[in-house]
């Protein structure tokens, strides 16, 4: 493996039932449905442990997925018939895939805007 820069990953694979992607400065833990395709993920959970330990956690949807679930709503009582689209700990990116959520956090911690996004998981 070559060298990393602190936009490529240093390592990453299956730890059941996450898949993780170890960069620079940060370890993101995702979790895929089963069998789901990485480069397709559109909705996920993610834990994000940083360079001094703290831990951090959000849900990443893409724009179509949350058009999606609002269309799927709509007709029923979920989110007023799909009229609107909330989440505590959402971020939305542009694009699929776990590269590419991996590439918005990374953008997020190199620009300081992490942890305003995500949220910090606090252990007793």
């Amino acid at each position: 493996m070559s060298p990393s820069t602190s936009s490529e990953p240093i390592e990453r694979g299956w730890d059941e039932p996450w898949y993780r992607v170890r960069m620079k400065d940060f370890q993101a833990s995702f979790l895929p449905s089963d069998g789901e395709d990485l480069d397709e993920v559109c909705n996920v959970d993610v834990f994000v442990t940083l360079r001094d330990g703290s831990c951090w956690t959000a849900t990443v949807f893409t724009v179509v997925e949350v058009e999606r679930l609002m269309k799927l709503w709509a007709g029923t009582d979920e989110a007023l018939g799909g009229r609107y689209f909330w989440v505590s700990d959402g971020l939305i990116v542009r694009g699929p895939g776990i590269d590419s959520m991996t590439g918005v956090i990374a953008g997020l911690i190199e620009n300081g805007e992490f942890s305003e996004v995500f949220q910090r998981v606090i252990n007793d």
